[in-house]
Parts: structure tokens; C-alpha cells; sequence
């Protein structure tokens, strides 16, 4: 871009991006900017192309059309070993027999680093992923996590301009896979390091990214912060595979400043708050996240009346799936207080106006 300082240079940058496998489109009119120090997760589905992304910049696939570009440079034909990326894999693809050291330091030795540096850099690098003193180690002698630490060191140890990981985290069991995502951002943060992060799990996407591409069919259904994607969905698919939202079909039945009335299919009818144009009659779908659902309460807004389908008792919170009539189910996640509904009776849920979003 003309004018634009050095500053300005997006880390990695994606322009019209397509991808094929044959007459297979995989990823198709791809564009993102990711500033330099940002943690960005491609979240999606199974065959939504973000594996093939993050292959694309690695070097392992070639593109079909536009061009991708790492700190301004184009690198569509670079070879890999010409790429300063540092890449973290879902089966750790630690070499089996070298020791720890050997492993960290594998992408230092290829590079010429002298020797002293080299184990100054490893060491460094083990203290960073918690794993100090594990030089002569193999792999076999650690857990699942560690070698997943292992992993990382080696990645990041000779500063990597990226570091791209491919559901690094999906191996490990439900404990383990938390504190490695804790530890994972840490040290993104510590190092500064461009990261692009893939994932299906919208758990790991949420806790972890400072934005996240929701990936569907090979394109970006939408871009933003871990809030703006969740509370403000952008599609109906966004909405539902984000949290299983809530979808009420309906009608707009009126209009005033900055919301209106919503008909539903049910017929009940919801006010909604809204920044989007909408006149009466037009078809649209109230979006509420099972979170934003209230139930029981005095004073309900939006009270909407149904039979107890199945409650999930999780310790602090239960999960409601109430009937609501027409064939229509809403799912509520409330705070337990006191004894809670059972299968079967009747429950009022409802939701504040600017709690949902309008689609």
C-alpha cells in the first residue's frame, strides 16, 4: 500500500486466495489481513479448507490463484525450507529417535546456527515450555503433553516470522488440552509471535484467539473478535455452529427506532433490538444463544411459555430443552438456584430485546 510505513505490513497477509485439488475447489476468493503479534484461529468444520490454508502458507499445497504474502513478501513460490515459519502439528511428528535436545534444536542445525548458540537457544526455548533439564530425554519417556511442549520449543526456537499450528491440542485429554492452551497463548504472547491457529473446537477458539475466521465451504463467513463472532453472528451458520444458538423463524410484525415486533412462526410474538434495517413483513430469524435465555423469573421480557423436553445437570448450571410449541425446541442454560424443572412440567423462559441478535 502506498504510504504505508513498515508498521503497517500485515504479518501475513491472503489476497483472493484460491485453492483446488483437481476439479475440487477447496478454498475459494480467500482474503485476510493478520497484523504482525496477533493469535488468529481459522475455525470450522471438517472440509471448511482451514487445514488447507494453513498448509498453503507453509508451502505443502500451491495455490491456484491470488497470492499469499509474510511481512510484505509474496512466498507463492518460495520453497519451504526458504520459509521462516515454525510449524506445530496434531501428532507432534517428533523424530522418535533423537533426544529432546536433537529435536529443538533439529531447525538450528539445518540453518548453520554455531553450536553454543544452538544449546543456549534449546535450553532457553525448554525453560519457556516448562521442560527444563529434559535434554537427553526421548520422546517415549514423556507424556502426551510434554511431547506436545517438545513440539512448540522446536517450533518456536529459532524465531519463527510464524508460527502456524494444526489443531495441536486435539491428541491431549480434556485436562491437558486445557492448560496447553493456556500455555500456548503465554508464550505467543511472550515471544510476540505471529500465530495462526486451526481448530473445529469453538471452545479452543474463543478462550485462545484475538480474532477468528469462521470458515464454511471454503470461504470466511465471518471475521472478528472471539465477543463479535459469538454475540454478534453475522450468518445463521456462524450462529449455530458457534454455541448451538438458538434460531426462532418469524415475521417482522412492526417497526420502531433501533428495533421492532417479531411475529414468530409459533405464533408468539418478541420484541428485538436491532442496528439493521427491517420494514413490517419481512422474513427474518431471532437469534438467542442459550446463555441469554432467563427462566422462571418474575417479570420475564419476551416470555415465552413450553414443556420440559430433557434437562443435563452440569454442577453450577443445567441445560433446559423446552418445547415451545409448532415443533419449535429452545435450549436454556441457567444458573441452578434451588430445586430446578423436570422433565415434563411447564417452564416460562425469555430474553432481554437487546439479547438476541436479528438475521
Amino acid at each position: 500500500m502506498a504510504g504505508a510505513s513498515v508498521g503497517d505490513v500485515p504479518a501475513v497477509e491472503f489476497s483472493d486466495v484460491e485453492i483446488s485439488y483437481g476439479k475440487f475447489v477447496a478454498v475459494r476468493d480467500f482474503s485476510l489481513s493478520i497484523e504482525k503479534g496477533s493469535f488468529v484461529t481459522l475455525l470450522g468444520p471438517s472440509g471448511c479448507g482451514k487445514t488447507t490454508l494453513l498448509r498453503a502458507v507453509a508451502g505443502l499445497v500451491g495455490i491456484a490463484k491470488g497470492q499469499i504474502a509474510i511481512g510484505g513478501r509474496r512466498i507463492d513460490d518460495v520453497p519451504i525450507y526458504k520459509r521462516n515459519i515454525g510449524l506445530v502439528f496434531q501428532n507432534y511428528a517428533l523424530f522418535p529417535h533423537k533426544s529432546v535436545f536433537d529435536n529443538v534444536a533439529f531447525g538450528l542445525k539445518y540453518r548453520n546456527v554455531p553450536k553454543v548458540e544452538i544449546a543456549t537457544r534449546v535450553a532457553r526455548a525448554l525453560e519457556m515450555v516448562r521442560l527444563p533439564g529434559s535434554e537427553r530425554k526421548l520422546p517415549s519417556q514423556l507424556s502426551g503433553g510434554q511431547q506436545q511442549r517438545i513440539a512448540l520449543a522446536r517450533a518456536i526456537v529459532f524465531e519463527p516470522e510464524v508460527l502456524l499450528l494444526d489443531e495441536p491440542l486435539s491428541a491431549l485429554d480434556a485436562n491437558m488440552r486445557e492448560d496447553m492452551r493456556v500455555e500456548i497463548k503465554k508464550i505467543q504472547k511472550q515471544t510476540g509471535i505471529t500465530a495462526i491457529f486451526v481448530t473445529h473446537d469453538q471452545e479452543e477458539a474463543l478462550s485462545m484467539s484475538d480474532r477468528i475466521v469462521v470458515m464454511n465451504a471454503g470461504t470466511a463467513e465471518q471475521v472478528g473478535s472471539p465477543a463479535e463472532v459469538y454475540d454478534r453472528p453475522a450468518t445463521t451458520f456462524v450462529a449455530d455452529f458457534l454455541g448451538k444458538a438458538n434460531m426462532l423463524a418469524g415475521t417482522v410484525a412492526s417497526v420502531r427506532a433501533q428495533g421492532g415486533t417479531v411475529t414468530l412462526e409459533t405464533g408468539q410474538t418478541v420484541e428485538v433490538e436491532t442496528d439493521r434495517r427491517i420494514a413490517p413483513g419481512d422474513k427474518v430469524t431471532v437469534v438467542v444463544r442459550p446463555q441469554k435465555l432467563l427462566v422462571n423469573l418474575p417479570g420475564l421480557p419476551n416470555r415465552l411459555t413450553g414443556q420440559v423436553i430433557s434437562t443435563s445437570y452440569l454442577g453450577g448450571r443445567i441445560i433446559y430443552e423446552v418445547d415451545i410449541g409448532g415443533g419449535v425446541t429452545i435450549r436454556a442454560n441457567a444458573a441452578v438456584a434451588g430445586d430446578f424443572a423436570k422433565e415434563g412440567e411447564t417452564i416460562a423462559v425469555g430474553f432481554d430485546p437487546a439479547g438476541c441478535v436479528l438475521l
